[in-house]
């Protein structure tokens, strides 16, 4: 009652202030914060309550956050320092389907968690194809469990993102000052000291803590990979006290350690971000000077040729052993893809459909209250998905069976996952649209329900199709909420590929894993490509 009393005056009270259509769907962005905030808050006081503040703590809990933060540590370490001269390189060279390599190198962001898992026990695995070669050559087999393989598949997803972003930076260095440059005839590790080094400074510490923070939450990877206690994350311990010891008390303190973690990594980018030292340019094409000998030729290309094949051999190796099973997949791996797929577009459209709504709020309200729309829809970043979806069987425990609604369970936490995300792709080009055509549209009588049709929409359509692509990609492939329920009649693709990993037989879970690869890679690039084929017919 309490949050209901705040959220009506505070919330509620300013809209009503506003007049016509605008009130309407300001309403609404209103009830759809409430629901929001009940779910998110709700799920975790009733987690919280259920373990009686009770916050003790084990011995090996120490053991697990140091592990987490060393196996975090060295994956943003190794994704970052290693994305430099890839980043480099994409910046320096122009050549044939460059555009299409670097957009590839967004494919592991959207590409399940456990299909790399898979297809790194292929290539690396006991029976995999590099053991296979070291025991015809009589050399010691390797192994992926442990802290190295956790880290070698976390550096597989993150290490692409950090190209991506160092590349902007690249990208973002004005034109005068390779001019400049060529003048004072530097050389090669002159310019990169006094010009590429200082960018490097201002971008690194945010690009670090970014992949650090998503290391920080590993669950599938370490579940998978960990190779026994000593190799246990914090948000795998979460998993493990909801689902086998049910010490919700053990949860809720691990829950709020990841979440002080995280808080404390966001602080310390800020405090040691360097202050940006390029001033403006003129916006001419940037020519460089010093890129035309053969070493830096063979370099770059070296550098980039094995970033291609770290990144495209691990799906590869998922088509080649699953394509030729593809015929053989048994009836229950069709039916929980077509599950999973449903589920995927649910949850998409729902959080889509929600961060708009926030982001719109946001933007319409010119006062202090829009800063709390913002805050809603970060709320759930901050929280672990096993958290809300423990709170959630919680909560419902009392009235059902919290087995019989996992499916909406999970489609629900996979949406609030999602808002996050979606907000912050949505909320800078909307308040753009608004500045530029909202008074416009007030002068000329259009009401907001039409100005949302005829002005966002057409406008906003890329970004729409992006976020919805991105948010079904992510849910379709998740297998973290999904471990928490008993699925046996109404199982995921995730938890059946989960399924048969565990029954070693993987010739099936790459079959599988082929199907969730094509539906993950589908739903994105049909949604992305919906939102531009709108936008061009608009």
């Amino acid at each position: 009652m309490l949050i209901f009393y705040t959220c009506k005056h505070f919330l509620c009270g300013k809209i009503l202030k506003t007049m016509g259509t605008q009130r309407q769907i300001l309403l609404i962005s209103s009830i759809l914060a409430l629901v929001v905030t009940l779910i998110t808050l709700g799920s975790f006081l009733a987690v919280l309550f259920r373990s009686d503040f009770d916050f003790t703590t084990r011995n090996d809990d120490f053991k697990v956050i140091k592990f987490t933060i060393w196996q975090a540590f060295l994956s943003a370490l190794i994704s970052t320092f290693l994305a430099i001269p890839v980043a480099r390189a994409f910046s320096r060279r122009n050549f044939f389907l460059k555009n299409m390599l670097i957009s590839f190198l967004g494919a592991p962001f959207i590409l399940p968690v456990i299909i790399a898992v898979i297809a790194f026990i292929m290539i690396f695995g006991q029976s995999g194809l590099i053991n296979k070669l070291l025991t015809a050559l009589d050399l010691p087999k390797l192994s992926i469990y442990g802290v190295h393989g956790i880290v070698v598949v976390n550096s597989f997803f993150n290490f692409p993102l950090a190209i991506r972003l160092i590349f902007n930076g690249w990208t973002s260095i004005p034109a005068e000052r390779f001019r400049l440059s060529a003048q004072l005839n530097l050389s090669s590790w002159g310019f990169f000291r006094l010009v590429e080094l200082p960018m490097l400074k201002t971008v690194l510490p945010g690009i670090f803590m970014i992949v650090f923070i998503i290391c920080l939450s590993s669950f599938v990877v370490a579940l998978s990979l960990g190779g026994g206690p000593k190799s246990t994350t914090i948000e795998l311990a979460i998993y493990q006290s909801f689902r086998f010891d049910f010490d919700l008390g053990r949860a809720c303190t691990l829950a709020l350690i990841q979440f002080v973690i995280c808080s404390l990594t966001v602080i310390l980018s800020m405090k040691f971000l360097v202050p940006k030292p390029f001033s403006p340019t003129l916006g001419t094409v940037v020519q460089r000077w010093d890129i035309f000998n053969f070493r830096s030729k063979f370099i770059d290309f070296t550098v980039i040729l094995i970033t291609l094949v770290f990144i495209s051999l691990p799906i590869l190796a998922i088509f080649v052993t699953g394509a030729a099973q593809l015929p053989k997949v048994s009836i229950q791996v069709w039916e929980a893809s077509v599950r999973s797929l449903t589920m995927a577009l649910c949850s998409s459209l729902a959080a889509t459909s929600i961060a708009f709504s926030l982001a719109y709020a946001a933007v319409k309200i010119n006062s202090m209250v829009r800063h709390l729309y913002e805050f809603v829809g970060y709320i759930s970043i901050s929280l672990s998905p096993l958290l809300l979806g423990t709170g959630l069987f919680i909560l419902i425990l009392p009235v059902a069976n919290p087995n019989q609604l996992a499916i909406p369970i999970i489609v629900i936490v996979n949406a609030l996952m999602a808002i996050p995300f979606i907000l912050r792709i949505l909320l800078p080009p909307l308040r753009e649209v608004v500045d530029d055509f909202g008074k416009l549209s007030q002068n000329i009588g259009l009401s907001e329900w039409y100005f949302i049709k005829l002005v966002i929409f057409p406008r906003l359509s890329r970004p729409i199709g992006f976020s919805i692509g991105l948010a079904a990609a992510i849910s379709i492939g998740d297998f973290g909420v999904v471990a928490l329920f008993s699925l046996s009649d109404n199982a995921t693709l995730p938890m059946t590929l989960f399924s048969l990993m565990g029954a070693y037989r993987l010739t099936d879970a790459a079959a599988a894993a082929v199907i969730l690869l094509l539906l993950s890679f589908g739903l994105f690039i049909l949604s992305d490509w919906g939102g531009k084929y709108f936008a061009r017919s608009t």
